[in-house]
């Protein structure tokens, strides 16, 4: 049997308390191509094999939902080229993998304003959303035309007219408040690829008592060790909520 397999069958074991819900930016993908003196799609097409790579590792490591950050709120200020390329990426990642998520029993599901996308793209989207819908495996949530300001004050709004149509009373808690997230779970862990130390408008309220793990490793390398390397870390910190250990 293989190092790998030995190391994937571990984190199955019930004494391995693999993070519920984890979130990540998939960042380096341009950088990661010029580095290689490729354009920046190229990145992008790599950094959409390794999300194949890494949904399967996760579920493999008992991770049950994984947010991925793949196109943000401000990224429509990129290239058109890039935007279009980004645009057209869905359709070649669904194409080339839906068949494996099926197999695998993975779910696909989105957060986000996906009405601000081309048809094309929304259509394979809601495609792939619907022909796993089914699937009881990993949760793979693509965070797509997201940006965590704009989920919170569409949130607010929706709230606010409810109210004021006297379809609920102005009594709002915490966990309600959740529900009108596009991510209604709290983050266990949030990894950030390339080095950026920055947080970038994700999951600005599901982040509050998240481990927060900033890796140097470029999304398009980013693979099962470097997963398993995170979840080690996440492993040994002590989390307290706000509360004290004895």
């Amino acid at each position: 049997m293989s190092k790998s397999k030995l190391d994937l069958d571990f984190f199955k074991k019930e004494v391995y308390m693999a993070p519920k819900t984890v979130a990540i930016i998939m960042d380096g993908n341009g950088r990661w191509a010029k580095q290689r003196g490729l354009p920046r799609t190229a990145g992008h097409k790599k950094g959409a094999d390794t999300i194949r790579t890494v949904a399967l590792a996760a579920q493999d490591m008992g991770i049950q939902k994984l947010i991925l950050y793949a196109f943000s709120t401000e990224n429509w200020k990129r290239p058109e080229d890039e935007v279009s390329y980004l645009c057209k990426l869905p359709g070649l990642f669904f194409n080339k993998f839906i068949n494996e998520l099926m197999e695998k029993n993975i779910q696909v599901t989105f957060a986000g304003e996906l009405e601000k996308f081309p048809k094309a793209t929304q259509d394979v989207i809601n495609k792939a959303v619907n022909m796993t819908s089914k699937n009881t495996g990993l949760e793979l949530c693509l965070a797509i035309n997201y940006g965590s300001r704009r989920e919170m004050l569409l949130s607010i709004k929706k709230y606010a007219d409810e109210v004021a149509s006297g379809k609920r009373e102005n009594d709002l808690t915490e966990e309600e408040f959740s529900k009108y997230l596009f991510v209604p779970e709290d983050i266990d862990l949030m990894i950030r690829t390339s080095g950026e130390l920055r947080i970038s408008n994700y999951l600005l309220w599901q982040l509050a008592y998240a481990e927060l793990i900033f890796t140097p490793v470029a999304w398009p390398d980013f693979d099962e060790k470097a997963l398993k390397d995170c979840l080690d870390e996440f492993a040994s910190r002590d989390r307290r909520f706000g509360g004290l250990t004895s």
